[in-house]
C-alpha cells in the first residue's frame, strides 16, 4: 500500500518546527487548567462509522480491519492529548500541548477530525472521495492542514502523521516490502502447511488428511463458480507490535485436544451433534454473528455497540475520544493474541477431524450445495458446517477463536469504562433475511442481551453452533480477550490520565 505523507516530519527537531508554526510547543510551561468549555459530540463515532464503512467496502480481513480502525483512533487521540490538561499522547507524549486559550471543544473536533482523515486515508486510500466528502461535510477542506492560521488542522495531521511513522514498520506488512512481490500484508514468515487441500464438494479420504489435528486449507467454489484454494491468512500476525502487549504470547492459552485422545474424539462428535439439532433460533445466531447479509466483522460489531452505549450516556468527545482508543487497541491486541495462538499450535479446524474421524460413517449434515439444501444423511467424509458453501471456513486455524477473543476483550473494555456489565440491547432479525440460508428465519427472530458478558457468549457460542470452532477454542479465547482487555484498559487509561 502506498504510503501516503501530508507533511514533512524528520525527527524531533522537525516535530519542534511544526508546533511553532501551530503556534505553540512542548518547551511552553505546564498550563493552568482553562475554564470549562462547551461540550461537544459526534466527532468521534462519526469517523468510526467512516472506518467501518471502509472497512466494508474494501472487504478487509479480521486482523487487518483491527490494525486499521486502531490506527485511526491512535490518531485522534494522539490530537485531542495535546487539548488536554493532563493527557499523554501514545507516541509524542506531551509535545503537542497547546496553550490553555486553544482549548476549545471545536479545536479539539477539527484537530481530531483531520487526524481521523489523514490515517483514513492511509489504511485506505481507494475511499478518498467517501472521506473528503464527508470532512466538507463538518465544513473543513484537505488544504486546511497546510494552513499556519488555522493550527487544530495542521496539529491533526502531524499527530496522525506520527501515529502512522510508528505503525509504518510494526511488523503487520502494510507496505508489502517485507515478503516478495510487494503485496500489502503479503505473508513473510515461511508457513506451509501440514496438510494438502481439501476440496469440499467431494468426500474426502482419510489418505487426504496427513495430520488430522492441524490446520488443512480448504478447495470450494466462490460465489461466481471460481475455484479458490485457502492459504493460512497472515500466519505471522502473532508478531505484529501489540498495544498493550509485551507480546502476542504474553497471555497464551493453553493447547487445544491432542489427536489420539479422547478429548479430541468427544469435541468432533460434539459438533456433528449441535449440527444435526441446530434450532432456527440458533441459525440465526450463526448468520447474525458471521456479519450476515450486513458483513460486519466482530471488531465492527463491537465499535457499533460502543456508539449505542455513546448516545445512551450522551457521552462527548472527550469521553468518546478515550472509549474508542482503549476499545479499538484492545481489538488490535486481541487480534494479535489470537493469531499468536492459531500460528503456535496450528489446530485443525471441525471439517478436518469429522472428515478424518467419521469416514465411513453417516451422518446428518449438508450436501455441496450448503445449508439451503437441507440437513439428509451423507458419509462423514463428506460432512459440511452450517455456513456458507462459496466460504466454508475462515482461512486460519481453530485455536483459539477470533469472535470469541475480540470480543470478550471489547466487553471487558466497555464494562471497565462504563463501570458495568449492563448493555440490555436487541436487535430482531427479519424473516427470511440469512445470508446463509435464505429462507431463514421463517418469522422475525429477536436477540437480546442484558449484558456484555451475555453478548461475548452468544458470539462464542455462534462459532461452535456453525461448525467452525470447536467449544475449547471459543472458551479459551473468551479467557484469552478477557486478560488482553483489561490490559488494553490499563494502558490506555495510564495515558488519558498522564500516568504512563
Amino acid at each position: 500500500m502506498k504510503r501516503r505523507t501530508f507533511l514533512t516530519i524528520g525527527g524531533a527537531a522537525a516535530i519542534g518546527n511544526a508546533l511553532t508554526a501551530c503556534g505553540g510547543g512542548s518547551h511552553n510551561p505546564p498550563p493552568s487548567q482553562p475554564p470549562p468549555e462547551p461540550t461537544q459530540s459526534g466527532t468521534v463515532t462519526g469517523w468510526n462509522n467512516q472506518a467501518l464503512d471502509a472497512v466494508r467496502a474494501v472487504r478487509m480481513a479480521p486482523p487487518m480491519a483491527a490494525r486499521a480502525v486502531a490506527i485511526i483512533h491512535s490518531a485522534m487521540y494522539e490530537a485531542w492529548a495535546a487539548y488536554d490538561n493532563a493527557a499523554l499522547g501514545q507516541y509524542l507524549g506531551a509535545q503537542l500541548r497547546r496553550p490553555a486559550a486553544e482549548r476549545t471543544a471545536a479545536n479539539k473536533a477539527k484537530a481530531m477530525s483531520f487526524a481521523a482523515y489523514a490515517a483514513l486515508l492511509d489504511q485506505f486510500p481507494g475511499q478518498q472521495a467517501a472521506f473528503t466528502a464527508y470532512l466538507a461535510t463538518l465544513g473543513s477542506r484537505p488544504i486546511d492542514a497546510y494552513n499556519n492560521t488555522a493550527p487544530a488542522p495542521r496539529l491533526g495531521t502531524i499527530a496522525a502523521q506520527a501515529v502512522l511513522d510508528k505503525r509504518r514498520d510494526d511488523g503487520a506488512n502494510q507496505g508489502g516490502t517485507m515478503a516478495p512481490g510487494g503485496t500489502p500484508f503479503a505473508d513473510y514468515s515461511g508457513y506451509v502447511a501440514r496438510n494438502p487441500p481439501l476440496l469440499v464438494i467431494q468426500p474426502t479420504p482419510r489418505s487426504n488428511i496427513v495430520a488430522p489435528d492441524r490446520w488443512q486449507p480448504l478447495s470450494f467454489n466462490d460465489a461466481a463458480g471460481v475455484r479458490r484454494t485457502q492459504s493460512f491468512l497472515a500466519p505471522f500476525w502473532g508478531t505484529v507490535h501489540p498495544f498493550a502487549l509485551t507480546s502476542g504470547s504474553q497471555f497464551r492459552p493453553p493447547p487445544p485436544a491432542a489427536f489420539g485422545t479422547q478429548e479430541f474424539i468427544d469435541q468432533a462428535t460434539e459438533i456433528v451433534q449441535i449440527q444435526a439439532v441446530l434450532t432456527e433460533r440458533q441459525k440465526v445466531i450463526v448468520d447474525f454473528w458471521a456479519g450476515g447479509a450486513s458483513g460486519e466483522l466482530p471488531g465492527s460489531y463491537w465499535c457499533r455497540f460502543a456508539q449505542l452505549i455513546s448516545a445512551r450516556k450522551n457521552y462527548t468527545d472527550d469521553d468518546d475520544v478515550k472509549l474508542f482508543f482503549a476499545l479499538t487497541n484492545a481489538v488490535l491486541d486481541a487480534s494479535i493474541a489470537a493469531w499468536d495462538a492459531k500460528r503456535a499450535y496450528d489446530s485443525a479446524r471441525p471439517i478436518t477431524a469429522i472428515r478424518y474421524l467419521f469416514n465411513g460413517r453417516i451422518v446428518q449434515s449438508y450436501g455441496p450445495a450448503g445449508p439451503a439444501g437441507g440437513l439428509h444423511p451423507v458419509p462423514g467424509e463428506a460432512w459440511m458446517p452450517f455456513y456458507p458453501p462459496s466460504a466454508p471456513t475462515p482461512a486460519f486455524p481453530d485455536h483459539v477463536s477470533g469472535h470469541s477473543t475480540f470480543s470478550a476483550a471489547s466487553a471487558d473494555v466497555l464494562r471497565r469504562f462504563t463501570g458495568s456489565d449492563l448493555f440490555r440491547h436487541a436487535v430482531t432479525i427479519q424473516a427470511r433475511s440469512l445470508l446463509i440460508d435464505p429462507g431463514l428465519p421463517t418469522t422475525p427472530v429477536t436477540l437480546a442481551w442484558e449484558t456484555f458478558t451475555d453478548a461475548v457468549i452468544e458470539a462464542s457460542a455462534s462459532r461452535v453452533y456453525a461448525g467452525i470452532h470447536f467449544e475449547r477454542a471459543s472458551d479459551d479465547g473468551r479467557t484469552l480477550g478477557t486478560q488482553v482487555g483489561a490490559t488494553a484498559f490499563a494502558r490506555a487509561r495510564a495515558l488519558w490520565t498522564g500516568n504512563a
